[in-house]
């Protein structure tokens, strides 16, 4: 154990990190432009895709529905998350300056566990309307009323607000090392708690609790909600029926697998690959592809979603 004078110096050592240095993505020095291309494109891909979600949620007024504006505030959340992270590492692969203040820091790291966390909430919102809709058809409407909804959606926030400030709080009560090198292109949690001199069981205990409630709940209240689907399904003798039902909640069901799917391969699969390499490649699906998918996912396996966009495109002025 260090001595009482080696944890005075630790802590004394706290008033001067007033920046943290991002390492960024392990990427050859010339190969960064070509990198820096593809994760804008990728980035302003994003932006416009869950954009346009949003805008068609908006001026259709048959996706005026429960399901709609879910997809509507998950559309949001997919452009706030990727707004938090991947336009600090693009500018820090522009100009090679990997600084990032303390409290920029802090900052970043509140708001990517926020998005995080609400993106779980959505999801879990989502399959619940799901299962309304497939096993309890004609009590949908009087069960997804508008105000349920918008409890739903105000919960998940707050939920979310608690969650990140709860961890923020606690990192404040810790003590930074000397050290300010963090191993990946944006603030994570785990990252800051490495380079404390505190005692971090109680921050580890918050993690573990906030995981469970906040990815472990929601993935088993969505699966609970898909096997009472597929028992449901099961008992439609027509194949028409089959179809119909599994394509309304197809969208849905292959956001889930990617996003979940990202998380069991990334951090419940024995890997060869390092832990630093392993949260990185995990930080890119989380804040780069899932969101660039999703559009993707929701505008060309939706048919409500294909018509809104064939109607708004046809109603577009054509400039002569």
């Amino acid at each position: 154990f260090p001595s009482r004078q080696e944890r005075t110096m630790r802590r004394e050592n706290q008033s001067s990190i007033s920046e943290f240095l991002l390492l960024g993505l392990p990427i050859p020095p010339e190969q960064q432009g070509v990198f820096f291309a593809l994760f804008l494109g990728m980035y302003l891909t994003t932006m416009l895709g869950n954009l346009l979600i949003i805008l068609l949620i908006r001026l259709d007024p048959r996706l005026h529905t429960p399901m709609y504006f879910f997809l509507s505030h998950l559309a949001l959340t997919d452009i706030s998350f990727s707004s938090v992270t991947v336009p600090k590492m693009l500018m820090n692969m522009q100009t090679q300056d990997q600084s990032i203040p303390y409290a920029g820091c802090v900052t970043q790291m509140y708001f990517f566990m926020f998005f995080a966390c609400l993106d779980n909430f959505l999801l879990t919102s989502m399959a619940y309307d799901r299962y309304v809709a497939i096993c309890h058809p004609l009590r949908y409407t009087s069960i997804m009323r508008g105000g349920l909804c918008t409890l739903l959606v105000t919960v998940s926030w707050i939920l979310s607000c608690a969650n990140a400030l709860c961890h923020t709080l606690l990192l404040a009560q810790l003590s930074i090392c000397a050290e300010n090198t963090i191993p990946n292109f944006f603030c994570d949690l785990g990252a800051l708690l490495k380079l404390s001199c505190s005692d971090t069981s109680f921050n580890d205990l918050a993690i573990f609790i906030a995981g469970v409630a906040t990815i472990m709940l929601p993935l088993l209240c969505i699966l609970v909600s898909y096997g009472h689907i597929g028992a449901t399904i099961l008992k439609i003798p027509s194949t028409k029926g089959i179809c119909k039902a599994l394509s309304t909640c197809g969208s849905h069901l292959s956001v889930v697998f990617l996003y979940y799917g990202t998380i069991i391969g990334l951090y419940l699969v024995p890997s060869s690959s390092t832990s630093s390499h392993k949260d990185i490649v995990a930080s890119v699906m989380y804040t780069v592809v899932t969101p660039l998918l999703n559009p993707f996912i929701y505008t060309l396996r939706n048919r409500d979603m294909k018509g809104a966009l064939e109607k708004l495109f046809h109603k577009a002025p054509v400039l002569s």
